[in-house]
Parts: structure tokens; sequence; C-alpha cells
């Protein structure tokens, strides 16, 4: 009787981690994570991971800070407090519009950058409070770590020392 194990293979260079994914890939054995301690250059690819969507929020939430940066300057100039500042009328938004790109494009830059941060913790389960993912510490220093649910143990921990592993371990899925 067969029963599925998780397989790690730890690391200790990212040549030697490209070099395995490289084995994996030629052999057809699917990895299920690669746990690194930065980006790794080319590691997606490798993977066969989608491109991710990330900017496509970024945009929205720029236009999202514009759109905040054009209703507060207007809102601002117009109603609230309006100003005849150097001989500019304040009743016209559209006449005054250079004067209000500063604050438009900080306002941009800012929701942007704050809102893509948030969305990215959110969407990887890294806020506050979140269960750690990371099956080793070590992976956050200095070292490589390969993940594999399988059944075919054998035949994975002897590819995995082939590609020059570290260290191997084997729990119950």
């Amino acid at each position: 009787m067969s029963t599925t194990k998780i397989i790690y293979g730890l690391y200790g260079d990212d040549d030697d981690l490209m070099h395995g994914v490289k084995a994996f890939n030629d052999k057809g054995i699917s990895i299920n994570e690669v746990y690194t301690p930065f980006p790794v250059h080319g590691l997606d690819k490798a993977l066969g991971l989608k491109k991710t969507r990330i900017s496509d929020a970024a945009f929205i939430y720029a236009c999202y800070g514009v759109t905040i940066g054009i209703t507060m300057t207007a809102y601002i100039m117009n109603h609230d407090w309006p100003q005849n500042i150097g001989g500019k009328p304040s009743f016209t938004w559209i006449n005054n519009f250079p004067a209000f790109i500063d604050p438009m494009f900080e306002l941009m830059v800012f929701c942007s950058a704050h809102l893509m941060s948030l969305t990215f913790l959110v969407r990887n389960k890294m806020y506050p409070g979140a269960k750690p993912q990371n099956p080793d510490p070590r992976t956050t220093d200095d070292k490589f770590m390969m993940e594999f649910v399988s059944d075919d143990v054998e035949t994975i921990k002897q590819l995995l020392i082939d590609t020059g592993v570290e260290e191997i371990t084997v729990k119950d899925a």
C-alpha cells in the first residue's frame, strides 16, 4: 500500500536549486513549492508560473488615487476654501488643472504603493496573525528548499541526491 508523503530537499546554493528544478522538469516530476530567501532569477519561468496580476491591481489603485486627487482638489478649491491665488479664478477646476498635477500624482503613488502592498500581503496570507507557511526557518536566511507531494519517495530522493541536495526530509502528508 502506497501512502502519499511530503518530501523536502534543502539546497545551499541557488545555482544548485535551479539545476535541481531543471532536472525534475526533465523527468516530468511536479514540484509542489520552492522556498527561497531572496528572488531567484528565472525560477518562475523554470517552474512554469503564470505572470502575476499585481501590475493590473497597481493600475486600478493608481486610478483610484488620481480620482481622489481630482475630487479633493475640486472640492477644496471650489467649495470648501476658494481662494484667488495669483489671479487664478477658483470657480473652475479645469483652468487650474496644472497647479493640481502634483497632489494628484502624489495621491496616485501613495494609493498605488500602499494598496498594492496590502493586496500582496492578504493574497499571500502574510497578514498579522497568519499561520507561518514556511516548513524550515533556514529558508529565510541562506537555504533553498523544494517541496514535493508524491508516492514515489525513492525516485525523488535519488534525483535530489544527484542534483546536490544538502538535506532530505520526508513527512507524512
